[in-house]
């Protein structure tokens, strides 16, 4: 399942050609609950999704985009039309996973109505899968409204970004017994309501344990536990991008070191003007 790339002389971008292989569905990653683990990490990028696509089951356009590509202070102020843009993107960049959508603040809340008319929005001017929306039992019914239509959804429970100013910060959730109780309460509600994938973020991890065994769809841990039917992070994060990242990251990579490594060698050989040199100028013959 890999993807052949050809140069495009007019642009010098590598831009990808599908191997002969078929897209994983939403009902195949479904069945993956209880079995070989789910790999899930976030893109927001053609150029991204070429890389990550042929290691990934799912590739999650997240609202966490506000963020990593806006520097944003939260996601609270993403709009439908960055995640369709984004989306669009990752969508044209991969071939194998399936490309969910987080449907972003505002755009779902008010009625099942509301959010039916903005994830099929998405996923026309996409060509996404799935959409995913955060909340537990108050929107179960807006998860069966959408399923039931035809639009297969992704739940997410515990911390839950968008209601950050309500939360009061990204600390873990669920340290309380009634805590506790209401993120298991929440995370049947929506699984029972027909979610496919239930994302699991920040809970103690007791409680992703027991959520997991609770619950016929997969569950995918984020600072969660590694007994959840897969894991998602944020790349640039696992890549190691940014200075400071949540407890639950491994960085893979100092990306961010290399870059600037990068740069200063680059600035460094302009200011010399040892660069360019005849390999990256045109003369005539």
């Amino acid at each position: 399942m890999s993807v052949t790339h050809s140069l495009d002389t007019a642009t010098s971008r590598a831009n990808p050609l599908p191997s002969p292989m078929k897209r994983l569905t939403v009902p195949k990653v479904q069945k993956m609950k209880g079995g070989e683990p789910i790999v899930m990490l976030t893109a927001y990028t053609a150029r991204m999704a070429q890389l990550l696509d042929p290691h990934c089951d799912v590739l999650l356009v997240g609202d966490s985009l506000g963020q990593v590509i806006y520097g944003l202070p939260s996601t609270v102020p993403v709009t439908l039309e960055m995640m369709c843009a984004h989306g669009a993107a990752v969508v044209r960049g991969s071939y194998h996973a399936v490309v969910a959508i987080d449907m972003p603040f505002g755009s779902y809340e008010a009625s099942p109505a509301q959010a039916f008319e903005s994830a099929s929005r998405i996923l026309k001017e996409t060509g996404a899968a799935a959409v995913k929306l955060e909340g537990g039992e108050a929107m179960a019914e807006t998860v069966a409204f959408l399923t039931k239509r035809g639009i297969p959804v992704i739940g997410h429970v515990g911390l839950t970004p968008q209601a950050v100013n309500a939360l009061g910060g990204y600390g873990a959730r669920g340290k309380s017994d009634a805590e506790a109780k209401k993120i298991l309460a929440d995370a049947k509600a929506v699984a029972e309501a027909g979610c496919f994938l239930l994302v699991l973020e920040g809970v103690m991890e007791e409680i992703a344990i027991e959520a997991t065994k609770a619950v016929a769809c997969p569950t995918i841990g984020i600072g969660a536990s590694a007994e959840c039917d897969g894991q998602v992070l944020v790349t640039e994060d696992m890549l190691g991008l940014f200075e400071r990242t949540p407890r639950f990251v491994k960085k893979y990579d100092d990306m961010a070191g290399r870059i600037e490594a990068a740069a200063q060698a680059f600035a460094g050989e302009v200011r010399k003007r040892a660069f360019p040199t005849a390999d990256q100028t045109y003369r005539k013959a």
